[in-house]
């Protein structure tokens, strides 16, 4: 198979066959062609698509006609996007949208179609479903949500589903629910083709496996001989950059392959570091942190007792953050873990100044920092950085990537780049990025080079500490090994604190010195990372690592 738009190729001989009852999933980088190939097998790619065969069943899917198309999407092949948010409509209940499908495709009555619609809820696991199937896509978790679109493309029971990223950025539980799901529609004989990045899912779930590079197939065949035993360098590469058991400070990011051209793309490694330079953190679960030119005597960021608790617009009220307490030095690494809604980002929001606790207290660099009013803390807000799951959210569209970074370094009164130019140069260097990104817009860059940008941001005030709340969870596995050991580096040269919130446990486990797990809004365990991680000593922890891939 080939797909191309306006003349330029991003699928190039493509060739694999799915089965009933088997799931094939394809691995590689962002841009490697696995959603484009997946999209043309719906019908959806918006290019030129071109095959020696092309075929779902025995229909020839070359020929089809736009109204053919429709009739087969659906009851012949469904899909399961990524972001679940954005593909339910935020207005209408789930249960509806589910019906919606039904209305169109079958002659069900109503009540038989009601039947239908709980019949998938309960089969995706959805707790009472005669409740949430009248909830909006906003009211669900974001696990439930998932299993909402699972129903929706399991509701007219279909041969085939494509399912593209449907566990990225769920927490290491709902992650494994999800993953559940899937593999027990491919034991009842659908046939599965997974789009993921993540190969601890890719392990759990397929059968066999389909690893992409720049629009081609480098390497196929069944998972264990892939995963165990790969042929091609550029697959080497790919496991060699999972964060899993790599000691804290080997780098996990490697120089591209000789398998392909080179995709493009922020560079592996980023500013030199001297040979004899110490470890970042020092050894993977130490208390020891790092180095610093001139490190404080104590703590630089301590929470006491932090509550926060928000009003119920249709029931009681919700505690999100429940008597949490941590601490942090310079050149330290906290991990913040646990399930969705645990209340990791509020708790994250709290240490920010972005949102006032109605208890406790948080102290920046000795002196009190919320509550607080915020022409109080605005001098000071260069010692506290954050780096987001999704940059573009955070960036201002209409700016370049100069003007992002005039803005932070002038603490946002100016985003005029001439008279901060070098500056701005200089902070691009830093995380590897050249001075032609200077002129670009945040849109026009892959999404490790954003997420470098961010970083840029949240370094230009020269911070002691950054909050980083999964700024890894969006990107390939390659992206992610570089930027982690961007992080680590930056670390490494500024004695820099950071408190790291993350669903990957691999990851959290490889970045942190210590971790905090939280479970319903309270810390429920913490300690140094090696310890929690291997004799875990509450319910919660031990349910969170028994679920990871």
């Amino acid at each position: 198979m080939h797909v191309a738009f306006d003349g330029v190729t991003a699928v190039d001989d493509v060739s694999f066959s799915l089965r009933p009852g088997e799931c094939v999933a394809l691995v590689g980088e962002s841009g490697s062609g696995k959603s484009v190939t997946a999209r043309a097998l719906l019908g959806l790619t918006g290019g030129t698509v071109t095959a020696d065969a092309l075929r779902l069943g025995d229909d020839d899917l070359l020929t089809l006609t736009e109204r053919r198309w429709r009739r087969l999407r659906g009851p012949r092949i469904g899909l399961v996007l990524q972001d679940a948010l954005v593909s339910l409509d935020p207005l209408r209940p789930v249960g509806r949208e589910i019906d919606d499908a039904l209305r169109l495709h079958t002659r069900l009555s109503p009540t038989a179609r009601r039947a239908r619609v709980l019949e998938v809820l309960t089969e995706v696991g959805m707790p009472d479903p005669e409740v949430r199937r009248g909830l909006r896509s906003g009211e669900l978790s974001g696990g439930l949500r998932q299993r909402a679109l699972i129903a929706a493309a399991l509701a007219l029971r279909p041969g085939v589903i494509v399912a593209d990223e449907p566990t990225t950025a769920l927490d290491a539980e709902v992650q494994r629910l999800v993953v559940d799901r899937l593999a027990a529609l491919r034991d009842a004989g659908t046939a599965v083709l997974a789009i993921s990045h993540d190969l601890g899912v890719v392990r759990r779930l397929a059968d066999r496996v389909v690893v992409m590079r720049d629009g081609r197939v480098v390497e196929q065949g069944p998972t264990a001989t892939v995963l165990d035993s790969p042929q091609a360098d550029y697959t080497r590469m790919l496991l060699a950059a999972l964060p899993g058991g790599a000691p804290r400070g080997r780098r996990l990011s490697t120089p591209v392959t000789p398998d392909g051209p080179d995709a493009g793309g922020a560079p592996a490694s980023t500013t030199p570091v001297p040979s004899d330079a110490p470890p970042p953190g020092g050894a993977r679960g130490s208390s020891t942190p790092v180095a610093s030119a001139t490190p404080p005597a104590g703590p630089v960021l301590v929470a006491t007792g932090l509550r926060r608790v928000f009003a119920g617009r249709r029931g009681p009220d919700r505690v999100a953050v429940d008597d949490v307490s941590l601490s942090l030095r310079a050149g330290e690494t906290l991990g913040l873990v646990g399930a969705s809604g645990s209340g990791k980002t509020t708790t994250a929001r709290l240490l920010l100044g972005l949102d006032d606790p109605d208890a406790g207290t948080v102290e920046l660099l000795g002196t009190p920092w919320a509550p607080a009013r915020e022409r109080d803390r605005r001098p000071r807000r260069g010692d506290l950085g954050a780096v987001y799951q999704d940059p573009s959210s955070s960036f201002d569209p209409r700016f370049t990537v100069g003007r992002l970074l005039a803005d932070a370094l002038t603490a946002g009164r100016s985003t005029r780049l001439g008279p901060v130019e070098p500056e701005v140069v200089a902070l691009l260097a830093r995380v590897g990025l050249d001075a032609d990104t200077v002129a670009r817009r945040p849109d026009t860059l892959s999404g490790g080079q954003r997420q470098r940008v961010a970083i840029a941001r949240a370094l230009a005030p020269r911070p002691r500490v950054i909050v980083c709340d999964e700024p890894v969870s969006a990107l390939d596995v390659s992206v992610q090994a570089q930027v982690l050991d961007l992080l680590d580096e930056l670390q490494r040269q500024d004695g820099l604190a950071y408190v790291f919130i993350s669903h990957d446990l691999d990851v959290v486990e490889h970045m942190s010195d210590r971790v905090a797990v939280m479970h319903e809004g309270r810390i429920v365990e913490q300690g140094r990372t090696d310890e929690v991680f291997s004799a875990p000593q509450h319910a919660h922890t031990r349910a969170l690592l028994a679920a990871r891939p």
